[in-house]
């Protein structure tokens, strides 16, 4: 789900991008920016790179979650879905002699995101449909929040953006038992 929804963010900048600029290859990839024995990942050169930074569980009052009915009149139970935000950094990596590329790139896609901050099954034709919608919503960092962000990311700094993406739901579907569905009480209480 997690990798549907950065590969969905990164189909809608590509579109974009092919339509802006007449390109024939994809710009925007999902991707670290370093390996991890510290090289620089291949993939990620010359392109705008969408990295996950952080996963956090959402903390807002979440839905009523009810269970449904079995063919045999049992309501089936199940754990309630989980909701996350994810944390995403756009970053620009593209060398010296690119760097007017790289705040093109950066450019478009901010204004891109900014016209288009919800992507849902409506506008973003292709997305899995395990994903009701995506909400993204720039997050500021201060300086040093930044520079602590950089330096676990293991590289240096490149013009960035760093997006919460909001709405991602895990629901397993897996039922977790079933009771008996009781829809007349009279016979319990005694009454008929």
């Amino acid at each position: 789900m997690i990798s549907a929804a950065l590969s969905q963010m990164a189909a809608q900048l590509n579109q974009q991008f092919r339509s802006n600029f007449q390109l024939a290859e994809d710009v925007a990839v999902v991707s670290n920016l370093v390996e991890l024995d510290g090289s620089v990942t291949p993939n990620a050169n010359n392109k705008l790179v969408l990295t996950l930074v952080n996963i956090e569980k959402d903390t807002m009052p979440q839905r009523p979650h009810g269970g449904g009915r079995s063919l045999d009149d049992r309501l089936l139970q199940s754990n309630a879905p989980l909701y996350l935000n994810l944390y995403v950094m756009l970053s620009a990596n593209f060398g010296a002699g690119n760097y007017a590329e790289a705040l093109k790139y950066i450019s478009q896609a901010i204004a891109f995101f900014q016209i288009k901050p919800i992507l849902d099954q409506r506008n973003s034709p292709g997305m899995d449909r395990r994903i009701d919608r995506l909400v993204l919503d720039i997050e500021n960092l201060p300086i040093p929040d930044l520079n602590n962000l950089w330096s676990l990311l293991g590289g240096r700094y490149l013009p960035s953006l760093y997006y919460k993406v909001r709405m991602i739901t895990v629901d397993a579907g897996a039922i977790s038992g079933q009771l008996p569905f009781i829809s007349d009480l009279r016979p319990l209480l005694g009454k008929e």
